[in-house]
C-alpha cells in the first residue's frame, strides 16, 4: 500500500475497484472479475459489467457507516483476462445463431455443433473461475466473482464445496435460475442453481429471495427439493400488505440459512430502477436499502460470509446508472463480508 493513499481525496483510477491501492498479493479479499454473458437470453451487455464497474467505483466514497475505516480493507483486484473476453465473443457468435434459431422455432437436435461449442466455452470459463478461487482460498483469502452474466460464480461455489463441508446460498434474484440446460446451454445464466444442486453436494441449502419470474418446471422443483427454501417477491409482498415488518421477514430469510453462507446476487433481484439495463429485467422486486437491510441482519446474526458474486449488471455506451448501483452494491458486499471473518 502506498504511504500516500488519501481514503478522503478524489478518487485516482488505477485499474482497481474502489481505486484502492492494495496488490494481490497483500489482500484479504479477491474480487475475480468474469466478462462472460455468451449464454445470455435476452439483453447483453454484462460483460462489460466489471470494466464499467471498476470505472464507476472511483466514485464511492469510502466512508462506511457499518464498519470503521473500511477503506482499509485490503481488497484486491484481479486483473481483467483479455482471453475471456476474445471466448465471450467467439462464444456469443454460436449462441446468437441458436437462441435466434429456437426463437424461430427449429429444433434444438439441430443445432448442436453451435451448442457444443458454447458448452466447452461455459467449462473453460468455470475452470478459470475455480483455478483462481482456489489458489486464493488456499491462501485464506475471501473472493468475490464480478460478472458477467449469472453463470460466472459457479465455479467459485465449486471451489467452496471443496472447502467447507456445510454452506448455503443466500441467493437474490429475479429468477429462479433452475432450468437445466437452458435453450441447450449446460452453463446457462438460468441454470446456475440447477447446476449448484445437481453438482456440489456440500451446499444444503439455497434460500431465494425476491424471485418473481420462473416456469412451471422450476416451481415443481421447488416444491419438491428439501435444499431450496424460495421467498417469491409476491409472498413477500403480500405479507407485507398484510402488515409484516420487511425486519420479521428478514429474520424468516436468515433462519432458513445454515451457520455458513455463500451471497450470490443477481442485480435484477433489485427493481428495475436500480438496474434498468441488466439483461432480463422485471417488475417489482427488492429496493436497494431494503436488500442492504437484508444483509445487514445476516451479518448481525453471527453468520458466515464465505464468498459472494454480484451479477447481471449490464451497461450501455451512454448509461452508467447500473454501474454506479453495482459499485456501491459491491463495496457493501466487501465490507459486510469482511465483518464475519475479520473484525474482531
Amino acid at each position: 500500500m502506498s504511504p500516500d493513499f488519501n481514503p478522503n481525496a478524489v478518487g485516482q483510477p488505477n485499474g482497481n475497484y474502489f481505486a484502492l491501492p492494495y496488490t494481490l498479493d497483500e489482500s484479504e479479499i479477491v474480487l475475480l472479475s468474469v466478462p462472460w454473458d455468451a449464454t445470455a437470453s435476452y439483453g447483453i451487455g454484462a460483460h462489460l459489467a466489471p470494466e464499467a464497474i471498476i470505472d464507476a467505483s472511483d466514485q464511492v466514497d469510502l466512508y462506511d457507516a457499518d464498519l470503521a475505516d473500511a477503506w482499509a480493507i485490503k481488497i484486491g483486484t484481479e486483473p481483467i483476462d483479455k482471453a475471456l473476453v476474445r471466448l465471450n465473443k467467439q462464444a456469443r457468435h454460436y449462441s446468437s445463431h441458436v437462441i435466434a434459431a429456437l426463437q424461430e422455432g427449429v429444433d434444438e437436435s439441430t443445432l448442436q455443433k453451435d451448442i457444443s461449442s458454447v458448452n466447452a466455452a461455459g467449462i473453460t470459463v468455470n475452470d478459470y473461475v475455480y483455478n483462481k478461487a482456489k489458489k486464493y482460498l488456499s491462501e485464506n483469502k475471501l473472493v468475490g466473482v464480478v460478472g458477467g452474466e449469472h453463470s460466472v460464480p459457479f465455479g467459485l461455489i465449486k471451489a467452496l464445496n471443496e472447502r467447507y463441508q456445510a454452506f448455503g446460498i443466500l441467493h437474490i434474484d429475479a429468477h429462479a435460475d433452475l432450468r437445466k440446460a437452458y435453450e441447450g446451454f449446460t452453463y446457462s445464466h438460468a441454470s446456475i442453481m440447477y447446476n449448484v444442486l445437481n453438482e456440489l453436494e456440500h451446499v444444503k441449502k439455497i434460500v431465494s429471495v425476491a424471485v418473481r419470474d420462473y416456469c412451471h418446471d422450476e416451481a415443481q422443483f421447488m416444491d419438491v427439493n428439501p435444499r431450496i427454501q424460495t421467498f417469491t417477491d409476491s409472498k413477500l409482498v403480500e405479507a407485507a400488505f398484510s402488515g409484516k415488518s420487511w425486519s420479521a421477514q428478514c429474520d424468516e430469510v436468515i433462519a432458513a440459512l445454515p451457520d455458513k453462507v455463500y451471497i450470490s446476487f443477481d442485480i435484477d433481484g433489485l427493481s428495475p430502477d436500480n438496474c434498468p439495463r441488466t439483461g432480463t429485467p422485471v417488475p417489482g422486486g427488492l429496493g436497494y436499502n431494503q436488500a442492504l437491510f437484508l444483509l445487514k441482519k445476516l451479518i448481525l446474526s453471527g453468520k458466515k460470509i464465505v464468498g459472494f458474486d454480484l451479477c447481471e449488471v449490464a451497461v450501455g455506451e451512454a448509461e452508467e446508472w447500473d454501474a454506479n448501483v453495482g459499485a456501491r452494491l459491491l463495496y457493501k458486499l466487501c465490507c459486510y463480508a469482511y465483518i464475519t471473518n475479520f473484525k474482531k
